[in-house]
């Protein structure tokens, strides 16, 4: 499985309207190559740490592909709808989430990152795409994109290739993450499975084991 850099974006805070919150949302495409650390790109910013960046968030990819579908929805906001905008740093066609995995390891450039868990879109996208409940829109379809964790730090530049080097959990595509997760009931051992795959970030798995746990425990107790 192989695709290409198509743009790189990086972004300095920025105040997010109306009410003036710094973000990192904002980013332009990079004019060539940048460090990727394993804090994630020199340059790039985040407004709030605590949900955003991280060694588990440290780059976000986001398919090209989705901008039409996204458009399709809101096609007031066409002009608006193009890469970058969504605050992604990697923009490429070929990969999706329906074919990349939890835990799969590529080699990007002269570095290597691992997919540590999906985006899950936040009210930020409402205020930059100035459409109510995009977020939800965006989780509900899928389409989110993904995260990274750097296990080697090197430059990268659009253009260059990514190569998928391993593959520790075939079954679990992105795709197949959301369904279980956003499930209403969710078999508890799916859950499990889920927290269990590699590379998983780790407060990820606790969520999910916490879910399967308080499943369970309302389970016992309904059945008396």
């Amino acid at each position: 499985m192989e695709s290409r850099i198509d743009q790189l974006f990086i972004g300095r805070l920025r105040p997010l309207l109306p009410d003036g919150e710094a973000t990192g949302i904002y980013k332009s495409a990079a004019g060539g190559a940048v460090m990727l650390t394993p804090l994630g790109l020199a340059g790039d910013e985040h407004g709030d740490p605590r949900h955003h960046g991280g060694p588990d968030k440290a780059l976000h990819q986001f398919p090209a592909e989705h901008y039409a579908a996204l458009a399709q929805a809101w096609p007031e906001r066409r002009d608006l709808l193009v890469p970058g905008v969504l605050g992604e740093n990697v923009s490429s066609h070929g990969l999706s989430e329906d074919t990349v995995c939890i835990g799969d390891i590529f080699a990007m450039g002269a570095s290597r990152v691992q997919l540590s868990q999906p985006r899950s879109p936040c009210w930020k996208i409402d205020r930059r795409l100035g459409v109510p409940d995009a977020s939800r829109f965006v989780e509900a379809a899928g389409v989110t994109g993904w995260y990274y964790r750097v296990l080697e730090p090197g430059p990268i530049a659009a253009g260059d290739a990514i190569t998928l080097l391993e593959r520790p959990n075939p079954e679990l595509t992105l795709a197949r993450y959301w369904d279980i997760t956003l499930a209403h009931r969710p078999e508890p051992a799916a859950l499990r499975r889920v927290a269990a795959a590699p590379g998983l970030a780790a407060d990820k798995a606790a969520r999910w084991l916490a879910r399967a746990d308080w499943l369970e425990r309302n389970a016992a107790q309904a059945a008396g």
